[in-house]
Order: structure tokens, then sequence, then C-alpha cells
């Protein structure tokens, strides 16, 4: 009639009275995150050598700067076509590894399921997306149509990432994953 005590005979696992409770269960990763995941990881890579082919075309931004820049309506002197040519090559560099930084991060969180990068990677897409019609509408320079088609290539890993990461089985595990 009463239940054995807890440091009696029955160990308290075989008893059922205090048994530990589960860790919640993480489902295995779809092929489809994990190719999101590795595309991500590809961008990256490719952000990387975006930043190479930008530096590689630094002459032609020096030149841009001292043919169309001006200030108060006359052309840069020198001096200042220097200045803007090594403040515009440091935000090109701090630009470009914020972007490394991000793909990589975002690659991390989507792997862990974490639904919020998923939302978080498509808005990054977006902004993204924005740059390149920008880039490709010639609106400012923009290095030239080696950067430009580079910065295309860029995309399109973003797109097949953003694809993936919206397909079912991807969306599943989003779900599935304890919080």
């Amino acid at each position: 009639m009463y239940q054995p005590y807890p440091g009696g005979d029955q160990p308290p696992q075989q008893s059922g009275q205090f048994a530990a409770p589960t860790a919640p269960v993480r489902p295995p990763i779809p092929q489809s995150v994990t190719r999101a995941v590795q595309l991500m990881y590809v961008g990256a890579v490719a952000s990387l050598i975006g930043i190479v082919i930008e530096l590689l075309g630094r002459h032609s931004l020096r030149t841009y700067i001292a043919d169309h820049a001006t200030r108060n309506g006359k052309r840069l002197t020198a001096a200042q076509v220097a200045d803007t040519y090594h403040a515009e090559l440091v935000v090109l560099v701090v630009i470009g590894l914020v972007g490394i930084g991000l793909w990589i991060w975002m690659a991390q969180m989507n792997k862990r399921g974490r639904n919020w990068a998923r939302i978080t990677s498509t808005v990054f897409f977006a902004l993204d997306s924005l740059g390149v019609i920008g880039g490709l509408a010639g609106g400012t320079f923009s290095g030239g149509s080696v950067n430009r088609f580079y910065a295309l290539v860029v995309w399109i890993i973003g797109l097949a990432a953003i694809v993936l990461l919206w397909r079912r089985s991807s969306s599943e595990y989003f779900k599935a994953v304890p919080r």
C-alpha cells in the first residue's frame, strides 16, 4: 500500500518514481540545410575573394575619385584624392570582413536550427539584393564590370542558400529543433 522509500531496497530508476528528465532529441539535419550551410561557407570564401578583387582594382578607384569627385564644385586636390582613396579602401575592407563574418555566423546558427537565423539570413539577402541591383544599374562607382559580375556570383550563392533554407524539409527541421 505504501510506496517504497527512495533510499530503500529498490533503486529509483527501477521504481519509476524519480526518472531523470530526458533531454529533447535533436532531429537530424536535413540535406537541404546542410547544403545551405555549405553554400554559406562558399559565400564567405567568395566574399574574401571579392575583397582581393576589389583591392586589385584599387587603381581604377583612385582614377575614378580623381576624375569625378568634387568638393564645393571644385575638383579634389591630390591630398584630398589620396585621403578619399584610403578611406574608401578601408571601408571596402571593413564591409567585406563584416560580410564574411555574417556569412559564417548565419551558417553556424542555421546549422543549429535557429529559426531567427533563417529569417535574418533572408533579410541580409534582401539587403544584398538591393546592393546588387544598384551596382548593376551603375549608379555609383562599383569597381567596374569584373566587380559587378563577381557581386552577381556571390548573390547567386546567397539565393541558392536562401531557397534551400525555405524548403519544406528545412522548415520541418527548424520547427522540430528544441528551443
